[in-house]
């Protein structure tokens, strides 16, 4: 319930960490924040009856992955700039090595059957020679879709985000 709290309450929804592991976003500007949506949480409930949901690093769910499984996968993306290099709403960072360990455990899972759809920053929006996930993930169907982001009060431009979709 204090993550639901910390979600609605805080700015614009984001999660992140210090070093020290610590929650650190500031308060956001809310008058009349929806912090316990009942009825929605009860649908989702009934949803999630028969799932099951596992805490962990992205590695530790090999076991389970066979041809009934959908995963998303959700990584810290790859910065668009030199200026925007924030990779880590963690202690550790994740930068291109990950995002290579990244793509061979999605090699690995889609080999044991599993569907996956990936999300990422694509860096054709500030760099268009950048080829960094059309060449990692060149075995993979990769959907340009146009989004709008919402953490930056400056700037909330539409850019193109990377969807990469097992075959």
């Amino acid at each position: 319930m204090l993550f639901i709290f910390l979600n609605k309450t805080c700015y614009n929804g984001l999660y992140r960490v210090n070093r020290q592991g610590e929650f650190n976003v500031p308060a956001g500007r809310y008058k009349h924040p929806c912090i316990c949506d009942a009825a929605n949480l009860r649908h989702v409930s009934g949803l999630l009856r028969n799932v099951e949901i596992r805490c962990g690093d992205y590695s530790e769910c090999l076991d389970f992955m066979d041809k009934n499984t959908f995963v998303y996968i959700d990584p810290p993306y790859r910065p668009l700039s030199d200026t925007a290099s924030f990779t880590a709403y963690t202690p550790e960072k994740f930068e291109d090595a990950e995002q290579i360990a990244l793509r061979q455990f999605i090699d690995r899972i889609t080999a044991q059957g599993a569907k996956v759809t990936a999300s990422n920053s694509d860096p054709k929006n500030s760099s268009p020679e950048d080829d960094f996930f059309d060449e990692l993930y060149q075995d993979y169907h990769i959907e340009r879709i146009a989004v709008k982001r919402a953490i930056s009060c400056k700037d909330r431009n539409t850019v193109s985000e990377l969807l990469i979709c097992s075959r």
